[in-house]
C-alpha cells in the first residue's frame, strides 16, 4: 500500500480507483499485501469496495475479508521486550501491530495490554551504523524475517513469515498458482513476493533492490503506477 498504492499523501488517486475497479470487473482477484494492520488497511480496503482476501503486517495475518481470519502468526512476547529494550538502548523509533489493539509506538507503548498477541516489531534509524548495530543484536536473539517499507527502517516478523508465503496460501485456498498472480510492489518487503509472482513489478520509486528482482518497472505511486501496471495487464490478456 505504502509507496506503491497510495500516493505521498496516502490518497488513493481516481486512475487508481478507476483500473482496479477495471481489473475486478475483469475477474481478478486484488488483493492488498500490505506491512499495516487491518485497522490501518480496513478504510481503504472499503473505499475500494473489495471483498478479496487479505495479506496483512508483512503476512503475519491472512484474513478472508474484513470480518474473518484464516491465519495469524505471533512474535513471543519475550522477543518483543527484548527488542523493545534495543530500541530504547539504541534511541530509536519504535513500534508493534498487535493482534486486536492496532499499533502501539514509543509514545504510547505503556497503554498496550500486557497479554497482548504481537504480529509485528518495527525499528526507524536514519543513522546507517546504529541501524546495523540494530540488526546485529537482532541476530544474536533469534531468528526472524528481517526487512524494510523503507530505506531507514527494519520490520521484523517470525521466521517464515512473508508476503510471498502468505500470498501462495491465499493462492492454494483460490485454487490459483502463484504464475497466476502479478505482484507490484516498492520496498525490501516486497521482493519475495515479487520474485515468487508470475509477473512481479516494481514500482518507479522502488528501493533499487525490489527493482533488480522485478520482470517490470511501473511508474512511481505518485504517478499512477498501480493503475499502469493493471492497464498492461488487461491489455495483453485481449
Amino acid at each position: 500500500m505504502d509507496g506503491t498504492l497510495l500516493d505521498s499523501n496516502e490518497d488513493i488517486s481516481e486512475e487508481n480507483r478507476r483500473w482496479i475497479a477495471e481489473a475486478t470487473r475483469a475477474g481478478i482477484h486484488v488483493c492488498l499485501a500490505t506491512g499495516r494492520g487491518i485497522q490501518n488497511a480496513l478504510p481503504y480496503y472499503q473505499s475500494l469496495g473489495l471483498t478479496t482476501p487479505m495479506v496483512l503486517v508483512n503476512g503475519s495475518e491472512i484474513r478472508q475479508d474484513a470480518d474473518r481470519v484464516w491465519r495469524r502468526i505471533t512474535l513471543q512476547t519475550d522477543e518483543v521486550r527484548r527488542m523493545r529494550e534495543i530500541a530504547l538502548e539504541s534511541g530509536s523509533w519504535y513500534w508493534a501491530y498487535s493482534a486486536s489493539s492496532g499499533v502501539f509506538n514509543r509514545d504510547n507503548w505503556e497503554k498496550a495490554p500486557s497479554q497482548e498477541q504481537w504480529l509485528k516489531f518495527g525499528f526507524f534509524e536514519e543513522n546507517d551504523e546504529v541501524r546495523e548495530h540494530i540488526r546485529g543484536k537482532l541476530a544474536e536473539l533469534g531468528e526472524f524475517e528481517v526487512t524494510n517499507s523503507h530505506p531507514c527502517n527494519l520490520e521484523i516478523n517470525p521466521r517464515g513469515v512473508s508476503k510471498a508465503a502468505a500470498l501462495r496460501e491465499v493462492c492454494a485456498r483460490l485454487g490459483l498458482e502463484m504464475g497466476a498472480v502479478a505482484a507490484v510492489g516498492d520496498s525490501l518487503n516486497d521482493v519475495e513476493m515479487i520474485k515468487s509472482a508470475g509477473f512481479g513489478v516494481a514500482m518507479g520509486n522502488a528501493q533499487p533492490a525490489v527493482k533488480s528482482a522485478a520482470r517490470w518497472v511501473t511508474a512511481t505511486n505518485d504517478e499512477d503506477g498501480v493503475a499502469l501496471m493493471i492497464r498492461k495487464i488487461l491489455e495483453e490478456r485481449l
